[in-house]
């Protein structure tokens, strides 16, 4: 059972009993439950273990350790916040809830972070649960391994094991949400850009069957990594160290070594322009399927969508934007080539954006061979559940930045105030769209229906933010980015 104090609010779970704090509006909320064991020793490599019981009250009122990672460059620093808690028990979550107690039937979303699989959080000021709290959804964020630790290719470890540590997640919620009022046959999955991924993932992992009743896929499309392409990186890393590319040999280096080499081996690594990545790889013990195959294949509702101008957030930071345009048509043959584009598709896309330059058109390119042309196909697949389809198109006030990536997330949580989601919106980011779109989010989570109509095949997608994407941040500056 729970108990609902005035400002220390208790829970029950299958390892001990947790205190929260109640915080603005009533919301519970309950920060760093472990829902495995800290991935220390013998466990670093190894597939998520239960966490151990504790006795007495564990304190939940503040955010557990951040999974190891490295930084964002400076310059996407500036833009995204990352911050890092130090801690051996990085397998935590979070809970927010407006009624901890057990039986209140509440339904549950699941937030999976973004980040490239390498960087993130759950403590991410953009990602505080108590809008979806406030609105009677009890929300879930998720620590997980990252980069190496999670998604390194060894011949001694299990392969993906930051999404191991997911559906253990997903396990724990299974089995202790309703101590705090959520039910666990009402749980939305939803994530953005490596989260989304995640999810994708999700829909065809066997374990995480019967997990999850609907799912969100923002900025992300199901797919796999070649797995020569992760090998790679660890040899690359094993030459950096000197040491075996074996899960042992990296073990015994130490974290901080390794996450020197990986920040060696990822500094050319781009979303849009590719380059070296961690990422999920098929495997017969944990996704034996192609994500994208096995999506299609699922009966679970799905809300998809995208940005206008993704690409914007990886090319403008750096000045790539400039690069691109200076290149000039070259630019735009080349993405065409990447993207598997035919020159009719070039003709189209010019005329949808009759004010855009080469670095648009060839972000566009790609940015649709990456993640709107799966997502498409994810959305009119012959599927037994409806698929929903979005397109976010407010250009941010940051110069240069237009409707880029990860830009929705302060939207969908409803927290446009907190001072971090300015760093990418800018100041003036209207309150009327973060109440439309986080309310959306809420109605798939309560209903399966955002509040538009399934996608046909044919048709636009449901459009967020009019068209102000093409009355702002498109121009001859358009690669220049203020520092916020």
């Amino acid at each position: 059972m729970s108990s609902t104090g005035a400002d220390r609010p208790r829970a029950v779970t299958g390892h001990g009993v947790v205190e929260g704090r109640r915080e603005a509006g009533g919301t519970a909320v309950f920060r760093g439950i472990p829902y495995a064991a800290p991935p220390v020793g013998a466990l670093g490599f190894a597939a998520p273990a239960p966490p151990a019981r504790w006795d007495g009250v564990r304190d939940a009122g503040s955010f557990g350790p951040t999974a190891p990672k490295v930084p964002y460059p400076p310059k996407f620093a500036a833009l995204l916040p990352d911050p890092e808690i130090p801690g051996e028990d990085c397998l935590n979550l979070n809970v927010w809830t407006p009624d901890p107690t057990p039986g209140a039937g509440l339904p549950v979303m699941v937030w999976i972070h973004g980040g490239a699989h390498s960087r993130g959080s759950s403590a991410v000021p953009v990602y505080d649960g108590s809008a979806f709290a406030r609105d009677g959804v009890v929300l879930v964020s998720v620590n997980f391994r990252l980069g190496v630790l999670g998604y390194g290719l060894f011949p001694d470890a299990p392969a993906n094991r930051g999404l191991l540590d997911q559906i253990a997640a997903l396990e724990w919620v299974r089995d202790n949400i309703q101590a705090f009022g959520g039910d666990p046959a009402r749980v939305t999955l939803f994530g953005e850009s490596a989260g989304a991924i995640s999810i994708g993932a999700l829909l065809g992992a066997p374990r995480a069957s019967g997990l999850f009743a609907r799912a969100v896929l923002q900025s992300g499309a199901p797919e796999a990594t070649p797995r020569e392409k992760v090998r790679a990186m660890v040899r690359r890393m094993a030459s950096l160290l000197k040491v075996p590319a074996t899960a042992t040999a990296f073990a015994a280096a130490g974290t901080p070594a390794l996450l020197v080499a990986q920040a060696a081996v990822l500094r050319r690594s781009s979303p849009v322009l590719g380059g070296p990545a961690f990422g999920l790889v098929t495997d017969p013990n944990t996704l034996p399927a192609d994500p994208l195959e096995a999506a299609t294949a699922s009966d679970v509702p799905l809300l998809l969508g995208w940005t206008a101008q993704e690409h914007r957030l990886w090319l403008a930071p750096t000045g790539g934007m400039r690069v691109l345009d200076r290149l000039g048509p070259s630019a735009v043959s080349l993405a065409r080539v990447r993207s598997g584009k035919d020159r009719a598709a070039v003709r189209a896309l010019r005329a949808a954006h009759p004010g855009a330059g080469p670095a648009d058109l060839a972000g566009q390119l790609l940015t649709d061979r990456i993640l709107r042309d799966p997502l498409r196909r994810l959305a009119g697949a012959p599927r037994r559940a409806p698929s929903h389809l979005y397109e976010f198109r407010w250009s941010s006030g940051v110069p240069g930045l237009g409707a880029c990536h990860a830009l929705e997330l302060g939207f969908v949580f409803d927290t446009i105030g907190v001072p971090e989601s300015s760093w990418l919106a800018g100041s003036d980011a209207p309150q009327e769209l973060a109440d439309e779109m986080h309310a959306a989010w809420v109605r798939f989570a309560v209903s399966g229906d955002p509040g538009w109509a399934p996608w046909d095949g044919v048709g636009p997608p449901k459009g967020f933010g009019g068209p102000e994407r093409e009355e702002r941040g498109v121009g001859p500056d358009a690669g220049a980015v203020l520092t916020p």
